[in-house]
């Protein structure tokens, strides 16, 4: 099994700490974010290990890593810097967005997963959207699972409170034949959306996030798992996230959102 992590992006909404820095680059408690990944997936077996970058590349620099490069990163976004990568489509792999920290609990039960296509879930999401933002009716997007555990739905922005089963986390595991899809499903897309909208979000195949992806797999007839989870992991996806995130370090209380 591979690791795959998508630090490509410059982090548009972290520019107060990384104006020429990767996010994933940020510290945190003593380590960058991509440094406590590579951790984690060491730590559970992982040691085939590729990161994507793009901004800055040069600021990532880990031993023991292979690395891809989107060069059209500010043009592109997740989806595009996961194709980067496709030469390494020869086995089952986990994807993990730079900015995501998780447990190692987490990943384990990931790996453990017999499925073409998971995605991971919080159900417990609204614990940590109040102690982020105080309230869980901001920043939300549509996750509805059936009684399968299928993804029938997700990425919608500001859906009804009934279309929230659980909260995207930003961690995915494909199998290489839910690989060879995948390629098939996007050979498909770069001839007929390269300029135009593709999916819910009305990106361009080029500029399609991760969500749009998952969405096209599901329309296609094929099953997204959900794997559930209760907190156990954290995200710094804004300047606040991040001043936010070492205020709780530092007064304990980040423990009850993930076990660093």
């Amino acid at each position: 099994m591979k690791a795959i992590i998508l630090a490509a992006g410059s982090g548009t909404r972290l520019k107060k700490y990384t104006k020429n820095l990767p996010k994933g680059m940020l510290d945190f408690m003593g380590k960058t974010l991509i440094e406590r990944q590579i951790e984690v997936y060491r730590d559970c077996g992982i040691e085939d290990i590729i990161i994507v970058r793009g901004f800055a590349a040069d600021k990532i620099s880990y031993e023991g890593i292979k690395y891809y490069t989107n060069k059209n990163y500010a043009n592109t976004n997740m989806v595009e810097s996961l194709m980067e990568a496709k030469a390494e489509f020869d086995d089952d792999i986990i994807v993990s967005y730079s900015d995501v920290l998780f447990q190692d609990d987490m990943l384990k039960k990931m790996m453990e997963l017999k499925a073409d296509f998971a995605c991971a879930v919080d159900d417990n999401w609204q614990e940590y959207w109040v102690k982020r933002y105080g309230r869980v009716d901001f920043d939300t997007e549509s996750l509805v699972i059936d009684d399968k555990d299928n993804i029938i739905e997700l990425g919608l922005e500001n859906p009804s409170a009934g279309n929230i089963s659980a909260r995207y986390i930003g961690i995915l595991k494909f199998s290489v034949n839910g690989l060879k899809f995948i390629q098939k499903i996007m050979g498909e897309a770069y001839q007929s959306f390269m300029n135009k909208p593709w999916q819910q979000s009305g990106k361009t195949i080029k500029q399609a996030y991760m969500t749009d992806l998952l969405n096209a797999i599901i329309e296609a007839g094929k099953e997204v798992k959900a794997i559930h989870f209760n907190n156990g992991w954290i995200e710094f996806d804004t300047n606040e996230d991040y001043e936010n995130a070492l205020r709780w370090s530092k007064d304990g209380s980040i423990s009850k959102i993930i076990r660093l």
